[in-house]
Order: structure tokens, then sequence, then C-alpha cells
């Protein structure tokens, strides 16, 4: 398996990724996963499949088959990689949450991110940060489905393009900080506390949501908590319902409302400390692509116009508008100017500015070129009969305009350019730029560009078509998403914990092996002497001597433990119980479906 830098090379989808997405990929470090991580993942995974086997979509055990996931380890992302390239899906590790646009923008190029920690055993039911028993054995599974996957990348496409706001972004960072903080299983409660009030406020004060929140809902109610089929028995493929074993199983509970989906979902808010209210069930998976163009169908993206410049100013942020020639212009867009009928008849931006054609550069156009900014008229030109793109060499002959004479360009909206005209590009035969030197522009008495400002490159296009967020050509406009500040926190490893993790593989080891069972007594006793309060451990003995059905008095010893710690402690109590019913269900010789 190649890779570099722990970003595998010999997957297509991977190899495809834009170097301003390469930022995001880690290594996985897969040495690093302690036996203590892979026996909560077995835990999960084991338990998962017990309850799911009745309640989840049938793709999801397809899919953990064709993806190679196994309940015994924690997968390889190099692996996965090997059988998702086969269904065209690659996968690299990032740490945690990243930003919402990189994110969809992985999903338009079909590949998964896998946050590669492990949720500690205390978050063994729901952990609020990603982790990679959310990506790998939640996302990965359904991809499988060909519908499903067209859903995945196509969302991806709409999110990458989709407007946002500032405040969108505050809002990311405010809950990865929170994610963070309640994955660590010594973070100070008034911190924890602090950083649950910042998520709160800023969820409250978002103001009009931006089309990336608005996404961000849909996202949330079908890619991650989705139910499918009726709403009398829905079934369950959103990942983070297929990745908690506490809520895959409280959410189908009668409390839960089931609400049929539709595009009205996105005004329903969510909260990712907490379970879900209500769930959205979907009739198919050709059902959620419908619903996402629908969506899409309203977004800055595809209608274009003065709404969506609007919202390129609003956003503060690089955007993108093109006009109907196809010309890109990318930047900070600051001012929109409105004809009579309040259509866009100017756009300027500030600052660093490129211009592209179908995402790609412009030769010549770039940021160093435009760093003061950029602006040019839009609309039709007078005395013309066809929209200004479409015009020909002759047909600009005809009114006076040649490379290396003097014109003038009237508007229709009232903006008048006159100049000498030094270069006319077109692309694809569409007229796109036109470059003035010794020119003017105004709007009445308005000075749109003086002659002593330098070369003025002149748009064309009748109308801007769409307006999408960041720039056109990414790479060469160094349009990168920040990587987050705040890293994930490893859990820090002392001698103690070294030595529980070394019970932990000994345990792993009598059980695959199947050869000392002898010890296993000795080693609950050092257990229980210098880590009482673990008890998973105790369940995983507990279940190798079911199976072997030995040492019958050891094993009474671990079932009274087990149920001193269900009477303290109720959460370990509903967790404890569900292992003992799955050693019951496995000794009963009953065979897991697994379609």
């Amino acid at each position: 398996m190649n890779s570099n830098n722990g970003i595998p090379t010999n997957n297509a989808a991977v190899a495809a990724l834009p170097k301003h997405l390469l930022q995001f990929a880690v290594d996985q470090r897969y040495d690093e996963y302690t036996p203590v991580d892979h026996a909560v993942w077995r835990f999960i995974m084991r338990q998962n499949i017990f309850f799911l086997k009745e309640y989840a979509h049938k793709v999801y055990f397809q899919g953990l088959l064709e993806t190679g996931i196994s309940c015994e380890r924690i997968p390889r992302i190099q692996e996965m990689n090997d059988i998702l390239g086969k269904i065209g899906w690659g996968a690299v590790a990032v740490d945690g949450f990243i930003p919402p646009a990189a994110f969809m923008e992985f999903q338009a190029y079909k590949v998964l991110v896998i946050a590669c920690d492990m949720r500690q055993i205390h978050h063994i039911e729901y952990t609020p940060a990603p982790d990679i028993v959310h990506e790998a054995a939640g996302h990965a599974p359904i991809i499988v489905d060909q519908e499903y996957s067209n859903y995945l990348q196509r969302f991806g496409e709409v999110g990458a393009r989709a407007m946002q706001s500032r405040k969108d972004f505050e809002l990311y960072e405010a809950i990865r900080r929170l994610s963070i903080l309640k994955e660590l299983p010594n973070s100070d409660p008034e911190e924890v506390a602090a950083a649950t009030r910042e998520v709160e406020e800023r969820q409250q004060n978002l103001g009009e949501p931006s089309e990336m929140a608005l996404l961000s809902r849909l996202h949330w109610w079908t890619v991650e908590y989705g139910l499918i089929g009726t709403l009398e028995q829905p079934k369950i493929y959103g990942a983070g319902l297929l990745s908690s074993i506490g809520e895959s199983v409280s959410c189908l509970e009668p409390h839960v409302k089931k609400l049929a989906y539709s595009v009205e979902a996105a005004q329903t808010a969510f909260d990712i400390t907490t379970k879900q209210p209500q769930l959205f069930v979907c009739r198919d998976f050709l059902h959620l692509t419908d619903v996402l163009e629908e969506f899409a169908s309203r977004m800055a993206f595809t209608v274009g116009g003065l709404e969506g410049i609007n919202k390129a100013i609003d956003s503060t942020k690089t955007a993108t508008c093109q006009y109907s020639s196809g010309l890109q212009v990318s930047g900070t867009f600051t001012e929109v100017l409105t004809g009579a009928n309040n259509e866009p008849i100017y756009l300027r931006t500030t600052g660093s500015s490129a211009l592209a054609f179908t995402d790609g550069q412009l030769e010549g156009h770039g940021r160093d070129y435009h760093a003061e900014g950029f602006g040019s008229p839009i609309g039709r030109w007078r005395n013309t009969s066809a929209a200004p793109e479409s015009l020909s060499d002759d047909q600009l002959h005809s009114i006076g305009i040649a490379q290396g004479s003097r014109a003038t360009i009237n508007f229709e909206s009232g903006v008048v350019v006159t100049g000498r005209v030094e270069k006319i590009l077109r692309r694809d035969g569409r007229l796109l730029l036109l470059s003035f030197s010794n020119c003017s522009a105004k709007l009445g008495d308005r000075v749109l560009f003086d002659p002593a400002w330098g070369t003025f490159d002149m748009a064309v296009g009748e109308r801007i078509n769409s307006v999408f967020n960041g720039a056109a050509h990414k790479d060469a406009f160094d349009d990168v998403a920040l990587v987050p500040k705040d890293r994930t926190i490893k859990v820090p490893s002392d001698a103690k914990r070294r030595k529980l993790e070394n019970l932990y593989q000994q345990v792993r080891d009598i059980r695959e092996r199947k050869v000392g069972y002898e010890r296993l007594g000795e080693i609950w006793e050092t257990q229980q002497a210098e880590h009482p309060d673990d008890w998973l451990l105790s369940m995983a003995i507990f279940e190798i001597l079911d199976d072997a059905g030995a040492q019958n008095e050891l094993k009474q010893k671990i079932v009274t433990f087990l149920n001193q710690k269900k009477l303290v402690d109720k959460d370990k109590a509903t967790l404890i119980e569900w292992g003992f019913r799955l050693v019951t269900y496995h000794k009963t010789g009953l065979q897991i479906a697994t379609s």
C-alpha cells in the first residue's frame, strides 16, 4: 500500500484531491491505538450489529462486509481505501471536526474524511466528537448503495458552493472546542460549561441562517441522523445513529417524533450535545436527492443575480460571481450597484482578486495582478440585439470595437466605458473580457474607473448567473480554509494506564489464540486491585469463560462484581446489561443476520 505522509496514493479518489484539501489529511498513526481502544471498538460494533440486525437499512450489513470493516479491531484506513477504491470512493484521516466547506468538498471528490480518534470508554454509548467508530463504521458502509453514494457526492458538490457567514465559522470553532473538551476523561467541568454556553450563545445569535447553515441541517437530518421507510416502521441509515449504541436504541422509541422528510427540514435546528427530540424519515435514497435538488434550486450558485451578490457581500469572505459569459470573478465582494429595476449593474471587490473560466484561472489575471480589487459593469450594451458575450468579431467591429482602436460602450444601465481596446479575450467562442488602456468608466457623475488607475479589464456578461463560496480556482487563489486552531487531545498515558492496557492485551490474546485460560483469574484479580473502576475488561473475561464453559467460580465472582456496578452507576448498568445480553445471545447459537 503506497502512501505519502499517511495519505494513500494508490486510491484514485484520494489521488485526485487538490492541494488545498490535502492540508487537512493526517497520518492515522495506527500503532497508537491501545488495547483498550480496540476493546471499546469491539464492544460497540458487536452491540450495534446485534441491535441493528433488525433496525438498520439492509445495505448497512452488506456495506460492512464490502468495506472490510471488522468487529474485532479498529480498521486501517489504507485497507479501507483498497476496498473503497473498487466503488470509486476513498478515505483520508483528519483531526476531528474540519471546516464545513472543506468537509463538503471532500465528499464532492468522493472521499470520506475519517476522524481517527477513538472515543474513550466513558463515552462508549455516544461521543459529541467525531471518531473512527462514527466515520468508518457509520458513514462508510452505506455508500455501497449506488443511489446513496450519488446523493452523498452531490451533497458535497452543492455544499462546497454554499454561501457561508463569519458566524458559521465561529459556531464551528465553538462546537469543535466543546467536542474536544467533552471527550477528555478529566476535563474541567467549569471549562466544559463555559464551552457549552459559548456554543449555545453562538447558535442563538446566528441571525438569518446562511446557505451553509441550512444545508448543514439537511446533512444532519439525513447523512447523520436519517431514517428511511415508513413513519410507522422506519429503518436507520444515518451515521450518527449507526455509530451510537445508545441513540440507535432510543431513536425508534415513541417519544422521539418521526416526521416526513422534506426541504422544510432545513428550518429545524439541531443540538450536537444531546439526543435528538425528532427525526426525519425519507421514502428512499432517491427521495434524498430530490429534496437536495429542490433546496439547491434556490441557492446563489443556481440563481445568481442581486440576491447572490448580496450574499457574497454579507459573507465578508472570498466568493465567486460568475458572469453569463462564463467569466468568474473571485475575491471579497464589497459593493454592488443596481439599476432602475433593482438589477445588478456593477460589482466590485476589495483586495486580492482573480479571474477564471470553468474553475481555471485565466493567465495573467491572478491575485498579484488584481491585488487592489476588481470592478466591472454587468448587463447588455445599447445598439446591440444580443447578449454581449455572444457578439462575434464582425458584430464588435460594426459598433466600433476593435483591438488597437478607441471605443465607447454604452450599457443599457447607463454605465459608459471609454478607452483604447488593448485585448479581446474569448473562450469557447464566448466573449469574456475586454482590456482597455487610458480608460474611464462612469455612471452619471460617479467615476467607476479613472484612466490614472491603469488597465481596465472589463468583464463581459448580460447577467450574473451564479454566485458561490470560495474562489473558482482555489489552489491558484491560495483559497485555503483555515486548519483548526484547537487540536484534538490524546489521552495521556502513564504507568498505571499502561498496566491496564497490558491487561486488555493479555485478555485479547487469550480470546484470539484460545489458550491461556488459566491466567484469566490472575488478570482479573490484578484489575480488581489496581483498576476497580474498569468494567469492560471484566465483561471481556466473562465472555471468554462463558464461551469456554470454564472456571464457574471465577465467572460468578465477575457476575457479582458487574451486578454491583449496575447498582451504583446507572449509565454503566445499561452497558453491562447489554454485555450480558450479547453473551447470552451468542450462547444460544443464534446467527447474527448480515443481510
